[in-house]
């Protein structure tokens, strides 16, 4: 599950993925605090601006 978060994250999955994801992320300590991380690197990296990364 831990493989798409990134996906779930970015709301790049389909309607039965994102709730397969949701449902798990219920019931599962672990991929729980996983989508934390993900979900704060993913709003650290939003803060970057284009020029940040092309240096």
């Amino acid at each position: 599950m831990r493989h798409v978060l990134g996906a779930y994250v970015l709301d790049a999955l389909n309607a039965g993925e994102t709730r397969t994801v949701s449902c798990h992320l219920q019931s599962c300590d672990r991929c729980a605090a996983d989508y934390v991380e993900v979900a704060e690197a993913v709003s650290l990296l939003a803060l970057l601006r284009e020029e940040d990364l092309l240096e």
